[in-house]
């Protein structure tokens, strides 16, 4: 609504008809404040994605006819305020997302379990010939890491890691009983190698394969041998 001794109807003037940057930031939020509750659809699925368009291009043109203004300048420092506002908020949003996301990663990278799994790592021959040292790990650690009650707990890492001579990505299963920490299974990958080095862990199944290959053989020619003495 246009500032006190106009028409209720009076349009918008041109020159305040422009994008509303504290309309498309704070959308609900922007809409309570400027009586245009249309804003609210913004808690409907599907609709809020195109909403906030709308409101961005349509905003000032609402906020002018639903709203008493005391004059033109009132309208402006107002709206310049919702902007400013919504540029905070989206930088205060992101600045919590990476802080969650360091503190995340920086209790992974604390745990036992992880500082076990790189020791490991660091001290096994195969992967200092394959990545060289000082072997270090990348920031980017995923994983899961739980810690309950009665002294058990379990991690799974997938850890890159980097050398002089190349790079690599190291995973781990450990687990946690009676207070104490054990790795299960960890294995490197190598960048730009088909080459796996198993640190801890059971054998590969290919392995186990060929060496019960000999096995099979002779329980096969035991099985004919006892057939012909059965049936000559």
């Amino acid at each position: 609504m246009p500032y006190p001794g106009q028409p209720k109807d009076t349009p918008i003037p041109a020159k305040l008809d422009r994008w509303n940057w504290g309309a498309f930031l704070l959308n609900w939020i922007w809409g309570l404040g400027n009586s245009t509750y249309i804003a609210l659809l913004m808690f409907v699925p599907f609709v809020n994605f195109i909403l906030i368009f709308i409101l961005g291009a349509k905003g000032s043109k609402w906020a002018w006819k639903n709203r008493i203004w005391e004059d033109e300048a009132h309208f402006i420092r107002t709206q310049r305020n919702w902007a400013k506002a919504g540029i905070f908020f989206i930088f205060a949003i992101i600045a919590l997302t990476f802080a969650l996301i360091f503190g995340i990663f920086s209790l992974m990278k604390s745990s036992d379990a992880y500082k076990m799994t790189m020791a490991e790592i660091r001290k096994n021959t195969e992967v200092i010939e394959m990545l060289g040292e000082p072997i270090e790990a990348g920031w980017f650690v995923t994983g899961q890491l739980k810690i309950g009650q009665n002294g058990k707990g379990s991690a799974n890492y997938s850890i890159p890691i980097s050398g002089p001579k190349g790079n690599g990505k190291a995973i781990s299963v450990v687990v946690k009983t009676n207070n104490v920490w054990q790795i299960k299974n960890l294995t490197v990958q190598f960048e730009n190698s088909n080459k796996i080095i198993k640190i801890i862990g059971k054998k590969e199944t290919a392995h186990l394969k060929k060496d019960n290959a000999p096995l099979l053989v002779a329980d096969l020619n035991y099985s004919r041998e006892f057939i012909s003495r059965k049936y000559p």
